[in-house]
């Protein structure tokens, strides 16, 4: 008789279980929220830093703002000139020289962390957009380099000053030719 009980509870549970699947899948359907696909598309071309050099929370909002009309295409730092460009093949709008660009173009810098000096205050774990710093309370930190973005927002949270940006280290796998440098041949 206890089996009868048993096969009894599973197919009630299966039961409920169909149903509450159905519902969800009808809500799902009938409630869908659209988002602008013109943001989501701007969305894929920026590099996804957070950092918010923009003057917005990170990449998404920028890119609804973007969509909107509400902002300019060069506001992008991270992205640079051809994020820039790319933007404004998107939104049909003219491109604009880059509201902040660098002097001479430094090479990609990542965080590094003395884990000597370290003292794991965790300030610079909850700085960083992207979670590319590693640790935990009163213990060493390090960061995944490859995460990194190099926007800088952990090395002034810092209070013992361990924290430095270093270039990307040079590999096979990352090494590119130099840019050619543009001459001016003068015609006569």
């Amino acid at each position: 008789m206890d089996w009868l009980q048993e096969i009894e509870a599973i197919a009630i549970f299966l039961g409920l279980a169909l149903i509450f699947g159905l519902a969800l899948g009808y809500a799902a359907v009938r409630f869908r929220v659209e988002g602008n696909p013109m943001a989501e598309q701007i969305d894929k071309e920026l590099p996804q830093t957070q950092c918010g050099q923009c003057g917005f929370p990170g990449c998404k909002p920028y890119a609804e703002a973007l969509a909107n009309g509400d902002s300019e295409v060069n506001l992008c730092v991270p992205g640079g000139t051809e994020v820039m460009i790319k933007i404004s093949e998107i939104t049909g709008r003219e491109q604009k020289a880059m509201a902040q660009t660098a002097v001479e173009e430094k090479p990609k810098e990542t965080a590094f962390i003395d884990e000597d000096l370290c003292i794991g205050c965790v300030l610079c774990i909850k700085e960083c957009p992207v979670d590319a710093i590693l640790g935990a309370t009163k213990m060493m930190h390090t960061v995944i380099q490859q995460e990194c973005t190099g926007c800088e927002k952990c090395v002034p949270v810092c209070p013992v000053d361990c924290i430095e940006m270093r270039p990307e280290q040079i590999t096979v796998k990352n090494w590119q030719w130099p840019q050619p440098q543009s001459v001016t041949k003068e015609r006569d």
